[in-house]
């Protein structure tokens, strides 16, 4: 029984992003940036999106570098919390 729960250990997505508000209680919103090549241009393209994240401490500041990881559902928008300061 143990070995099928070993085989199925759940690797969680992690991101690095930057605190973009810290707002709400318990929650900071983190700007996520990746970058990529246009498939027509040729350029690199610079696309972000926003995640929720959950912040037990309160103590994140706006600018901070932060790692997020994938969790369970928090709340409607929540889905990510805050692992450590990047």
């Amino acid at each position: 029984m143990e070995d099928q729960v070993e085989k199925r250990k759940i690797t969680r997505r992690s991101k690095k992003g930057v605190v973009i508000s810290n707002k709400m209680q318990k929650t900071v919103v983190v700007k996520v940036e990746r970058s990529l090549r246009h498939p027509r241009y040729d350029k690199i393209v610079s696309r972000s999106k926003k995640y929720y994240a959950h912040d037990d401490s309160g103590l994140l500041q706006i600018g901070d570098q932060v790692i997020i990881m994938e969790t369970r559902p928090l709340s409607k928008l929540k889905n990510w919390r805050v692992v450590s300061k990047a």
